[in-house]
């Protein structure tokens, strides 16, 4: 474990009581932070990091009580962390995070990707100032704060039809990216919520599945129910699974869905079920829509005798990646069941290793002619080579050379 960076955390419930702060439609702002800090709260117990809520229910508080009780909770320790929780409104999508002046941005950045991973969108990070004195934070919950390190999290907007959704049915799932972001940042030891390590079981909670839970731990639905003597996949809310022995939590990264892209062909390009995808992103349909953002698995890939592996880095083309390695586009689709030829930062892609034969790969104004001249062989051994019947070319082709 990593030598502990924090103290504590305090969690702010933003607005409540007659302030029902952002409002949309029955959909109220105050009654989303309250759920959010009393996940926030509880989870960060069950992790053994020190915390303090600064209201547990929908009390009206004032703007000095609740920087009393905020500034109180530890001290004024400058090791402590303080988390405002808030929703958006104003039309946009995703989610935000905004940080304290006087810190850098490594927590919000962890906590915003954690996010990301969970399926939200992600938006930004950024510091804001006050108008009136640029060296002044804008908002007086990380203002009249220091010397703690402050973040006020915008888990998505309000007013936005994505977020709505995702809102009700997956907020405590962002709120967990950033508890996982102050475990990791601080030194602590993370377990996903409901696990027991001590003897390997797991509590159900609202919204899992069988399929989600197995995702969890890098398992089968099929063991989890031998395991457990299930019958069916039916599991009830408490309900506690025994799981595999040894313990494997997956990494997962984000898919953007791009034109073309379906369900069935991201699930196959991540060696998943579609089932398995639409429980780990809680899809209720097939249907997607372009720029989505989906949880998908990082898998690694590992190397054999046959192929290499490249992780993709930003400016990269199948177009590029083929030229670098001198493998033609076509093979690189084939060998890695691409549905799309657009790439992601941190995709990795099976490269097939080269052999003891030297090939070129095609370029615009190539010909047999000047590809021949250039490596001092004929045409004729270029085509019999190839098993070549003409002399066109594709760009991109690629070619066996003497």
């Amino acid at each position: 474990m990593n030598e502990r960076k924090i103290t504590g955390v305090v969690v702010d419930s933003g607005h409540g009581g007659s302030d029902p702060g952002a409002v949309s439609g029955s959909l109220r702002e105050k009654d989303f932070t309250l759920e959010a800090a009393n996940y926030m709260t509880k989870r960060l117990q069950e992790l053994g990091i020190p915390v303090v809520s600064i209201k547990t229910t929908d009390e009206d508080i004032s703007r000095t009580e609740r920087l009393r009780r905020a500034n109180e909770a530890f001290n004024g320790d400058p090791n402590a962390i303080l988390i405002s929780n808030h929703i958006n409104s104003g039309g946009g999508e995703g989610a935000e995070i905004i940080y304290a002046l006087r810190n850098d941005d490594t927590l919000a950045s962890m906590a915003l990707d954690n996010i990301g991973d969970a399926g939200q969108k992600k938006r930004r990070i950024y510091q804001r100032r006050l108008p009136e004195d640029p060296n002044k934070d804008y908002y007086y919950i990380i203002r009249e704060t220091d010397p703690m390190q402050s973040l006020l999290v915008e888990y998505g907007f309000i007013d936005n039809t994505a977020d709505q959704q995702k809102l009700q049915n997956n907020l405590t799932d962002y709120v967990e990216g950033v508890v996982k972001a102050i475990a990791d940042y601080g030194g602590y030891n993370y377990t996903p919520p409901g696990i027991s390590s001590g003897n390997n079981t797991y509590t159900v909670v609202k919204g899992d599945t069988l399929s989600k839970i197995a995702n969890l731990f890098n398992t089968t639905v099929q063991e989890l129910k031998s395991l457990n003597n299930l019958t069916s996949d039916i599991i009830q809310i408490g309900q506690v699974l025994q799981i595999p022995t040894t313990i494997t939590t997956p990494t997962y990264k984000t898919y953007t869905v791009v034109k073309g892209d379906t369900l069935y062909g991201i699930a196959n390009k991540y060696s998943i079920s579609v089932d398995e995808l639409k429980s780990l992103n809680n899809l209720t349909s097939n249907t997607l829509y372009i720029g989505q953002q989906l949880k998908v698995p990082a898998q690694d890939i590992v190397e054999d005798d046959n192929y290499e592996v490249y992780t993709v880095v930003k400016g990269d083309s199948l177009w590029l990646i083929s030229q670098k390695f001198g493998v033609p586009v076509d093979d690189l689709i084939e060998v890695n069941n691409l549905e799309t030829i657009n790439l992601q930062i941190g995709d990795k892609l099976k490269i097939p290793k080269t052999t003891s034969e030297k090939t070129y790969i095609v370029q615009k104004g190539d010909s047999l002619w000047s590809i021949a001249k250039d490596n001092n062989t004929t045409v004729e051994e270029l085509k019999m080579l190839n098993n070549l019947t003409s002399n066109l070319l594709s760009i991109g082709q690629g070619l066996i050379l003497p």
